[in-house]
């Protein structure tokens, strides 16, 4: 009996690796549950607010974390202290970009909190005169890094997250603001850098894609254009309308993830990649329309209490699927 049994399993598995070896192998079909089943040639950026950056890791571990995990550039931000601050000149930020260089990571831009507390609007003369001033270092610190994009904050109405900040009179603020953006735009030039507008909604001006477009259109001047943040419009709007109407004047981009589920209108809204409301595939498609191939930027404000790393990695993972990078 066992020794039927034997010949008989024997043969049953002869036949399956006979019929095995025969039939092709399968092929591996996209799997929109995975990631997108379409490639998209953007690049891959982080802003450097997502590490624990300085408390708890340094400019060169946050940069060469960012090229571990598989970025394509980093956003840095310009402030009162820290490695890119008034603190520092040309000498400190060529080293800076040398760094980034040795560890194979682009500076994908500049951006700054410094709009906040020194609105290019304000109705304080003072602040508005050191935002200015604070503003064209920011543009300097760029160029001497070799950088070509800086964030630029025009104005506020209204900082709901301030109590230090008088409201502006709508009219005024935009006075204001173009009178800022024009003298910035003066030195643009010689710099090498754009002069990219950001979109708030927070702060009660360029509200919509149209505004934003006659603000950057005033200026006749092609070092002026748009750094479009999907995250700061999706409270009342939706990045991938918002897309198309900017058209080729978005110079970058940030993918700041939002969810529409809570009422919680404040920093909280603003969630890791994937886990909102963004339409994700509807947005790429729009930016893949024009043709943009520059980077798209992950921000977030609140680095991990614990093993920050993994929101680096997760980030970088998101991406990868959003932009079909994965198989």
């Amino acid at each position: 009996m066992r020794a039927t049994l034997a010949t008989t399993a024997a043969a049953a598995f002869a036949a399956v690796e006979s019929r095995s070896q025969a039939a092709p192998q399968a092929k591996t079909t996209p799997d929109a549950r995975r990631a997108s089943i379409k490639r998209y040639d953007m690049k891959k950026s982080i802003n450097l607010w997502a590490f624990p950056y300085p408390e708890r890791m340094n400019l060169q571990e946050c940069m060469q974390l960012a090229k571990d995990a598989g970025f394509d550039g980093i956003e840095l931000n310009y402030d009162l202290e820290n490695d890119l601050s008034p603190k520092n000149g040309t000498k400190e930020f060529v080293a800076i970009r040398k760094l980034a260089d040795k560890i194979g990571i682009q500076i994908s831009g500049l951006c700054s909190f410094l709009f906040w507390p020194y609105p290019l609007t304000s109705n304080d003369p003072a602040k508005r005169a050191r935002g200015l001033e604070l503003a064209g270092k920011i543009a300097q610190c760029a160029s001497d890094m070799g950088v070509e994009n800086v964030l630029v904050v025009p104005g506020a109405v209204h900082i709901p997250w301030r109590n230090d900040h008088e409201p502006v009179r709508n009219d005024i603020c935009d006075q204001r603001a173009r009178e800022a953006i024009a003298q910035l735009a003066k030195a643009a030039d010689k710099q090498k850098v754009f002069l990219n507008i950001e979109n708030i909604f927070f702060n009660g001006y360029l509200m919509t894609p149209m505004e934003m477009n006659a603000f950057v259109d005033h200026f006749q001047h092609e070092r002026v254009r748009v750094h479009f943040d999907t995250g700061n419009i999706s409270m009342f709007q939706h990045a991938e309308h918002w897309v198309p109407v900017l058209g080729k004047r978005t110079q970058n981009i940030h993918f700041k993830e939002f969810t529409k589920k809570g009422t919680d209108y404040s920093l909280e809204t603003f969630r890791p990649l994937l886990d909102g409301t963004t339409n994700w595939p509807a947005v790429i498609e729009e930016l893949d329309k024009l043709n943009y191939r520059g980077y798209v930027t992950f921000e977030y404000f609140h680095p991990y209490i614990h093993y920050p790393e993994a929101l680096i990695w997760q980030t970088s993972d998101s991406l990868d699927r959003m932009l079909g990078r994965k198989a």
